[in-house]
């Protein structure tokens, strides 16, 4: 999905959320983790203090493998995200039906999506990611079999989009809680950060290979491949050590546990804010990307090549940005000029994106878009779960889901229906202007921001 990709996805992801043999040849990680004869510990977090800061989630073994998983799949979900558009514009030739299969993918997370974090905080997460990446490996092996038979139709794309986006209600929320179950709080800023940079590292690899790909055999190979990638992330899952949660009951309940967690949201202005922005950005300043292979396609005559390079400039630059986060403090001031920057730079190069005559311009304001957007939604999510208590954390992170894809629906339609009856270049303007929008209002909100983490540092300390 979304959000995945969601999202997104699961930066997302969503962001979503993907191995090999994985061979350690980093000796401090090693004698980190488990401490080697004659070194003390302090000096092992020493050595990768100095040695490997921007890295330092990589010294828990279990997110070293979650790493290697999500990475491979992730390259594969990016394949098939670019091959399905792909595909719908041959199918159709029009904006409005690329619109419609982003909204089937959206809907289902804005109608269970609240559900699916009391779920979230109630079950054993490793295990319902691992069900759900199960369910989504045989979604796109369907679509390749269906492709590959010559009977695809876009009501089928469709429709398995709509059920992807269902899986994703439960995928996404599941991934973005467990992340602390994988490096503690202490790293989980660091974590929430690399872990955007496989999400982005993998939209540099997988949508140049998949234009590629589409030109010389077709799309039907790039949803084959991203089915077998699922199997790297279900790997990582398998092979991961970690203390099994207890099941708890939720059921008669439900109603009330959701409705603690939109209390929560609603009483922590901070929070809400925060979200709010998410959904105003994502949902109509980020939809220009519906229109991506119209633009590649008619005007700047690029076909499914430019398209694919295109999707992975905006990665390059989300891959830079968060390399460049990771070494900078995780100080409050420095998360709220994250949040600025990430949104005035978005809004900036979507307008540039829109009036940009020349393959290479809009390269460039690919890579600006994705540092931008890498900038905002890394930070609102590692606010928020620095916030958030551990017993909300899935209900807030379901929410937080269902912000930046529960008002996606509207917005891809509305995208599509400009784009089809007025110009895709005027629909991308006026997803900038949303953008545009969203700086202005953080700027009015930026003490509130900082008296929230002012209030936060002493439990930090206290922990």
């Amino acid at each position: 999905m979304l959000d995945c990709p969601a999202p997104v996805w699961q930066t997302v992801a969503c962001f979503h959320l993907r191995g090999e043999t994985l061979i350690d040849t980093v000796p401090e990680i090693e004698a980190a983790e488990a401490g080697e004869p004659g070194e003390a510990p302090e000096l092992a977090d020493a050595q990768w203090e100095e040695r490997l800061a921007a890295f330092r989630a990589l010294r828990h073994r279990n997110f070293r493998l979650f790493f290697v998983g999500q990475l491979i799949s992730l390259i594969g979900t990016w394949m098939q995200s670019v091959a399905q558009a792909w595909l719908v514009l041959r199918l159709t030739n029009s904006s409005m039906a690329l619109g419609l299969v982003a909204f089937a993918g959206y809907m289902p997370i804005v109608l269970v999506g609240l559900f699916a974090g009391v779920v979230v905080d109630h079950v054993d997460r490793r295990r319902l990611i691992i069900a759900a990446q199960t369910l989504l490996m045989l979604s796109a092996f369907v679509l390749a079999a269906l492709t590959w038979a010559g009977v695809v139709k876009v009501e089928y794309v469709m429709i398995l989009a709509a059920l992807n986006g269902l899986v994703s209600s439960f995928d996404m929320p599941g991934r973005q809680a467990f992340v602390v179950e994988m490096v503690g709080k202490e790293d989980l800023p660091n974590a929430i950060s690399m872990n955007s940079m496989i999400f982005n590292g993998a939209r540099m690899v997988g949508p140049a290979v998949a234009g590629v790909l589409i030109a010389i055999t077709g799309v039907a190979g790039c949803f084959f491949l991203n089915g077998v990638s699922y199997l790297a992330v279900i790997w990582s899952l398998l092979e991961m050590d970690t203390p099994r949660r207890e099941r708890r009951q939720f059921g008669a309940v439900m109603l009330r546990q959701v409705t603690a967690g939109l209390a929560y949201v609603w009483a922590h202005r901070p929070s809400f804010y925060l979200m709010l922005l998410v959904a105003i950005n994502s949902g109509f300043g980020m939809q220009y990307t519906v229109l991506i292979p119209m633009f590649a396609r008619d005007l700047l005559h690029s076909g499914a090549k430019g398209y694919g390079f295109l999707m992975a400039a905006q990665g390059v630059g989300a891959v830079t940005a968060a390399i460049v986060m990771n070494v900078r403090s995780d100080a409050p001031r420095t998360l709220r000029q994250n949040l600025v920057f990430g949104l005035f730079c978005t809004a900036s190069a979507i307008c540039v994106f829109g009036i940009s005559p020349w393959m290479w311009l809009s390269l460039v304001a690919q890579m600006f878009i994705g540092a931008g957007l890498m900038n905002h939604m890394v930070t609102t999510n590692t606010m928020l779960q620095l916030f958030v208590a551990d017993e909300l954390r899935g209900r807030v992170m379901s929410i937080y889901t269902l912000s930046f894809i529960g008002t996606a629906p509207l917005g891809s339609l509305s995208v599509g229906f400009v784009g089809q009856h007025l110009s895709p270049r005027i629909a991308v303007m006026i997803c900038s202007g949303f953008s545009l929008f969203c700086g202005f209002l953080l700027l009015t909100r930026l003490k509130m921001f900082a008296r929230a983490q002012e209030a936060l540092e002493p439990e930090t300390a206290a922990g």
